[in-house]
């Protein structure tokens, strides 16, 4: 296993934000930020066994923004 996994975080267009790990079948939602760091916590630890858990989470925060020009 890799020393590191990266997590796209989006906000859900119904609220709270949404997690999606790169290169992993992981996903998780939560209402805040910091329930949403639980969550990632706790689906990384189910996905890995305990001797291949990552060293390091990475939180890479998108959000798109429309400008509309006139």
């Amino acid at each position: 296993m890799n020393t590191e996994l990266i997590f796209l975080i989006q906000e859900a267009p119904e609220g709270g934000y949404t997690a999606q790990a790169l290169g992993q079948s992981i996903f998780t939602e939560a209402d805040t930020y910091a329930e949403l760091k639980i969550q990632i916590a706790d689906a990384v630890r189910c996905h890995f066994d305990e001797h291949e858990l990552p060293m390091c989470v990475r939180l890479h925060f998108v959000k798109t923004v429309v400008v509309l020009l006139f």
